[in-house]
């Protein structure tokens, strides 16, 4: 048997041979999990509705075409990219005829799954889901566990896609962030420590309601046995619904409320029932109640798979956050400018509002649901509003209505200057982006949003 400091070797490793996959949608996961399956020995078949991606596949030397085309659809799985539905709004028909077919629709951090099954391998699986935070309390997971010195891989839904990451041995720990769309497609994934962190409304157009969307994130603890741990936070009301019927050992956490049995916050200490397990004033890439319970969620995981309290206190200390997660770009003129372009919904710019007294807040770009509405309690830290994106003209008039100060500046590249000179003139020290919005009508991504807004505070004068 192999151990997590040597590698599985897999030369002559084939737990795929004599099945045939399919792998519809060829981007930052299908394309490298169609490489490596076929290296498993998996006889497979790439699609893409995109012509370049098809180019892309043939250029590898993959084999491409239209799995729809082929009689019967004699297939023993689909491999269907995350970003592509299979039920709702309208199910892509690579997804309908494997469906017809008694075909099942996998994500690849199922198959990663099944081939350390395969190796014999005790590798250990942590999933991490939530509608906010589950990416930074990934990364942190990871980094309590690499940095004291356990054999740990991070992936998913966050950095590399699950079939990029290596075979791990026995003393092996996968944390993968998973999302609601991967989640629905699991079968046999068994997570060793499973995590919900919260839940509010969002892809309500793949999961039909909130109903179907708590159903997705559930799956999480589908295969979980009395020996592990289920971790769930508890300040939304979906925490107390997500414990009922589990068989694995609930631990629960809050970034405010005492949790009995579990991890919380308490101000700024971190602490379980045997006492502080850290101050998290000494870890500057964890502001606010949010990251407390992202905290929380990080030490019930590493104190469930045995990080001792001292090695989990000076891991949350040397964490450097996420990009995109209330990352401090820079400072101007006494000014600091955050990027927190991830916030893509009102409930977690929420979040980033209430860990600051007073901002200038940029925000705007494809709204969701409700809009701003929800924001209403926090209008009282936004100093003045610069507004972005096809909605600026809504989210004017509801601060508006909140007498909140605002202007509309359309684009991020006019937003930056005009809130710096609006943060001067207040006294106000914190720039924030937050959006509460989606970024595809101005960038191609949240994270090219929170690039582009990094590069123009660096060209900002240092002084005014």
């Amino acid at each position: 048997m192999q151990t997590a400091t040597a590698p599985f070797a897999e030369a002559a490793f084939t737990p795929f041979a004599g099945q045939r996959i399919a792998v519809v949608g060829l981007g930052r996961a299908g394309l490298p999990a169609a490489r490596r399956l076929r290296g498993w020995g998996a006889e497979i078949l790439c699609w893409d509705d995109q012509p370049a991606s098809r180019v892309a596949a043939e250029a590898a030397g993959l084999p491409v075409g239209d799995p729809c085309a082929v009689p019967g659809f004699p297939f023993d799985a689909l491999l269907l990219s995350p970003g592509i539905p299979h039920i709702l709004p309208k199910p892509h028909p690579a997804a309908l005829r494997a469906r017809e077919a008694g075909v099942p629709v996998l994500c690849d951090a199922e198959l990663l799954f099944r081939a350390a099954h395969a190796a014999g391998s005790r590798a250990r699986f942590v999933g991490i889901t939530g509608t906010n935070g589950k990416s930074t309390t990934t990364a942190l997971a990871h980094h309590l566990l690499h940095s004291a010195g356990r054999a740990s891989e991070v992936g998913g839904n966050l950095g590399p896609a699950a079939l990029g990451l290596p075979l791990l041995g026995d003393d092996g720990i996968y944390v993968l962030e998973m999302s609601s769309y991967m989640l629905e497609r699991t079968e046999r994934l068994h997570f060793s420590v499973a995590v919900v962190l919260n839940l509010s409304p969002d892809h309500l157009d793949r999961h039909g309601d909130m109903a179907g969307y708590a159903a997705a994130k559930a799956h999480i603890f589908a295969n979980q046995t009395a020996a592990d741990v289920a971790v769930i936070g508890m300040d939304d009301a979906s925490g107390a619904r997500f414990t009922e019927g589990l068989a694995a050992r609930v631990v629960p956490i809050s970034g405010s409320a005492p949790q009995p049995g579990g991890v919380w916050a308490e101000g700024r200490l971190l602490r379980d029932a045997q006492g502080v397990i850290a101050d998290l004033d000494e870890s500057p890439a964890l502001p606010g109640s949010h990251n407390a319970q992202n905290a929380a969620a990080a030490a019930a995981i590493g104190l469930a798979l045995g990080l001792a309290r001292g090695e989990i206190a000076a891991r949350l200390r040397s964490f450097p956050g996420l990009p995109h997660r209330q990352e401090r770009v820079g400072a101007r003129a006494g000014v600091t400018f955050v990027n927190d372009s991830k916030a893509t919904n009102a409930d977690s710019t929420a979040r980033a509002l209430a860990s600051y007294d007073r901002v200038v807040w940029i925000g705007g770009g494809v709204p969701k649901a409700g809009g701003i509405d929800s924001l209403a309690p926090l209008f009282r830290h936004i100093a003045h509003a610069v507004l972005i994106g096809r909605c600026a003209g809504d989210f004017a008039a509801t601060l508006s209505a909140h007498d909140v100060p605002n202007e509309v500046a359309v684009t991020l590249d006019a937003a930056v200057p005009a809130a710096l000179a609006a943060a001067r003139r207040l006294g106000v020290p914190v720039v924030l982006l937050s959006p509460a919005c989606a970024s595809f009508d101005q960038f191609t991504g949240f994270d090219a949003r929170g690039d582009a807004f990094r590069a123009l505070v660096a060209e900002l004068p240092e002084t005014v």
